[in-house]
């Protein structure tokens, strides 16, 4: 059990799947394609991506504290 938990925390589908998540994406993506200066273009969605990155290994954080903390709890009850 504790594998396949791993193995869900470890996998990208909960962000990868979420509708509203690929549409905001979906918006910068659009509103990207109207910067002209096609380096300036690069950068910002190069950043957005190193943010999009730091936020998702946050979640991934919180969401095995919070299985940690759920497990510890479920072993003293």
């Amino acid at each position: 059990m504790l594998k396949r938990i791993k193995e869900n925390i470890d996998n990208k589908e909960w962000k990868e799947k979420n509708k509203i998540y690929l549409k905001e994406l979906q918006n910068f993506f659009d509103k990207a394609d109207n910067i002209e200066d096609n380096e300036l273009k690069q950068l910002i969605i190069g950043q957005m991506l190193r943010c999009d990155n730091v936020l998702t290994k946050i979640a991934e954080s919180r969401f095995q504290e919070f299985y940690k903390l759920g497990y510890k709890n479920a072993k003293e009850e």
